[in-house]
């Protein structure tokens, strides 16, 4: 059975997949970059230069609502709660890369 951690990260690929998928359509695809950009600038912010995955999957579990305040306060296009989900994991995803215990 998968741990706690190993299901966080899968949802963190997954939603880092369905960022690039929008690839095709350049307009819907620069508005998750914008959104992505504020989310991984609040992430610095809050868990740091240096931190593990483990610290990452704890910030995650409050991601929820700091993310949806950052994107509502900032209002970087139209329709962004209908992305807030991906935006939220492929921020996680692409920030797991800079963890100390990173593997891929």
């Amino acid at each position: 059975m998968p741990s706690t951690l190993e299901t966080t990260r899968r949802e963190w690929e997954d939603g880092n997949r369905r960022l690039e998928a929008a690839a095709s359509d350049r307009q819907r695809y620069e508005r998750l970059l914008a959104e992505l950009e504020l989310v991984l600038d609040e992430l610095r912010k809050r868990v740091g230069q240096t931190y593990t995955l483990g610290e990452l999957a704890a910030a995650y579990g409050e991601a929820d609502r700091w993310v949806q305040e950052e994107l509502a306060e900032r209002e970087p296009g139209a329709g962004w709660p209908a992305r807030l989900t991906i935006v939220q994991d492929a921020a996680f995803h692409r920030y797991s890369r800079g963890a100390l215990d990173y593997r891929p």
